[in-house]
C-alpha cells in the first residue's frame, strides 16, 4: 500500500505516534473529486485517488510534521507539491504520475499564503483537513496497537 515517493524513510512520528505512512492510508480513504484540483476533476477516479491532491495534502502534512513544502515545476506552468522534513523527502501524492520519474532536487519552497490566496484551494484544504480529523478518530492510535 505504501508506494508513494519516499515511503521507505517516512517514519517520523507526530505527537500521537502516527507516521506519514499512517496518514497515507487514511488519506487514501478520503481523497475524492471534491478535494481534487478543479482543472483535473474530470479525470479524477478511485483508481487514481492522488490526482490533483498535491498542494492541499502537502500543506496538511506540513501542519502535522513541520518541515517545508517544495514544488516541482511542471510543463504547462503548474507546480507539484511535496514535503521535506529534516532529511526525509516524501510525496504522498506521487502515484498520480504513474511511471513518470519526478526530479525532487533543486526545487523551490512553496509559500502557503500564495497557494491559499486561491479561495477554492483553501476550501479544498479545509475539506480535506476536516475529513482527515474525522478519519484519525476512527483509527486506533499506534501506541494502542
Amino acid at each position: 500500500m505504501n508506494s508513494f515517493y519516499g515511503w521507505e524513510k517516512a517514519d517520523m512520528k507526530e505527537a500521537h505516534g502516527w507516521t506519514p505512512k499512517d496518514y497515507y492510508v487514511m488519506l487514501s480513504e478520503i481523497w475524492c473529486a471534491e478535494t481534487c484540483a478543479p482543472r483535473l476533476r474530470e479525470r479524477w477516479c478511485s483508481a487514481n485517488k492522488t490526482l490533483g491532491q498535491c498542494s492541499v495534502t502537502a500543506f496538511l502534512m506540513q501542519d502535522i510534521f513541520g518541515g517545508k513544502v517544495y514544488g516541482i515545476r511542471r510543463t504547462g506552468g503548474g507546480v507539484h507539491c511535496f514535503n521535506v522534513v529534516g532529511d526525509c523527502v516524501f510525496d504522498l501524492t506521487s502515484e498520480q504520475f504513474g511511471d513518470e520519474v519526478l526530479d525532487y532536487s533543486d526545487c523551490l519552497v512553496q509559500d502557503r499564503a500564495v497557494h491559499f490566496a486561491n479561495k477554492e484551494k483553501w476550501q479544498r484544504y479545509l475539506l480535506l483537513k476536516k475529513a482527515l480529523e474525522e478519519a484519525v478518530g476512527r483509527y486506533d492510535k499506534p501506541q494502542d496497537k
